[in-house]
């Protein structure tokens, strides 16, 4: 996801600009910290307690001028209109949010309200097209047949929680006015990894096919979850 991430700010930016970014549910803070280290200005805004605390540990360890880069806010996403202008961003992140939101569309807009003219709004979801792949894969045919209609699946965490559909959020987003201008699948075929499988010494080769299997058709309509990037207009 980093590396599409990437791709979509370098073909919307100057190289070298040094760009506002939001982090909205930041959580232990692994894309805040990797865009301090290129140079942009980062916010970070998580409410839970515990990855605030383990962000701030994180950036501790980093070098001054990286800190200086990151600022940290505890609260809550739906509430970026209390911290922050309108338009006070060029890139906006919501990585891994909207499956614990019940209503989404309020939280999505006041994001696009925090984007400058011409800024990038990403969001990582989890694919509501493709809950039937995992229980399906581990011959889970009850498990199958009840996610083909339905967006709602208890996650490896053991939390009920929702998942969006790539339509409903394309709706969503020109109606927000920041339309979806790329998409992206993630985890096509390392979802179903076993927890705590060990990572390949050379993980290149497994990098490579996921990203490729990410921007093509039909393999990133099956993704586990997928990467939206909108524009606002």
């Amino acid at each position: 996801m980093a590396r599409q991430l990437d791709e979509q700010i370098a073909g919307r930016y100057p190289v070298g600009q040094r760009l506002r970014v939001l982090d909205v549910g930041m959580g232990q803070g692994t894309q805040a910290l990797r865009l301090a280290r290129a140079g942009h200005q980062v916010t970070g805004l998580e409410q839970e307690p515990k990855m605030v605390a383990t962000a701030r540990e994180a950036l501790s360890g980093e070098p001054e001028g990286i800190r200086e880069r990151v600022r940290i806010i505890e609260g809550d996403g739906r509430d970026t209109g209390v911290h922050f202008l309108p338009g006070s961003f060029d890139v906006v992140l919501c990585h891994g949010v909207l499956m614990y939101v019940s209503e989404p569309d309020p939280l999505l807009a006041g994001l696009a309200r925090m984007l400058a003219p011409g800024g990038l709004l990403s969001l990582l979801v989890r694919n509501a097209d493709a809950l039937a792949m995992r229980p399906g894969l581990s011959w889970d045919w009850a498990g199958a047949l009840g996610a083909f209609d339905s967006t709602a699946y208890r996650n490896r965490l053991g939390l009920d929680v929702r998942a969006d559909r790539l339509g409903t959020l394309m709706a969503t987003l020109a109606g927000i006015g920041a339309p979806l201008q790329a998409w992206y699948g993630v985890r096509v075929f390392t979802d179903t990894a076993p927890e705590g499988v060990e990572i390949p010494a050379d993980v290149e080769p497994l990098l490579a096919a996921e990203e490729r299997a990410g921007r093509t058709d039909p393999y990133r309509a099956v993704a586990a979850l997928l990467h939206l990037c909108g524009v606002r207009g």
